[in-house]
């Protein structure tokens, strides 16, 4: 069931800060996966020669299970956690979106162990799936 995201200011949900926020808002929140947006700025840091680069795309992924994440915290009345990337696995890019084009990215939470939140995330272009992978993250106590 979509939990209602309507005022969440997705910068409330993730540590990183100016210029390093790779998602741009809520679009949905389910039991085990949350969806963002981002519109791809020009002057974004892994924008190049028109394009936004496979590192921001890996970065918007790596937020996206941030922000489920800290949604998570938040709603259990705790604070928002940092988290580290300990792996990336599986991951392909099928296309790199134009500067100006909207991004839908998707995570779902796959399993915990331990500290360790394994996630799947899928960044969409339209209806296209244009990247995935399998990430590990290390979230702090």
């Amino acid at each position: 069931m979509d939990m209602d995201v309507s005022g969440i200011d997705i910068r409330e949900l993730i540590p990183q800060r100016e210029p390093m926020v790779m998602v741009g808002g809520l679009k949905s929140v389910k039991e085990n996966s949350l969806t963002s947006s981002l519109i791809i700025s020009e002057d974004n840091i892994f924008s190049q020669d028109g394009y936004f680069r496979e590192e921001g795309l890996i970065e918007n992924i790596a937020q996206t299970a941030a922000a489920m994440s800290g949604y998570a915290s938040l709603k259990g009345g705790s604070k928002v956690k940092k988290g580290y990337i300990g792996s990336i696995r599986k991951l392909l890019v099928y296309q790199l979106p134009r500067v100006g084009s909207s991004i839908e990215t998707t995570v779902e939470l796959q399993g915990n162990v331990m500290n360790i939140d394994i996630v799947y995330g899928a960044v969409r272009l339209g209806d296209s799936v244009i990247a995935e992978c399998e990430m590990r993250i290390f979230v702090e106590e």
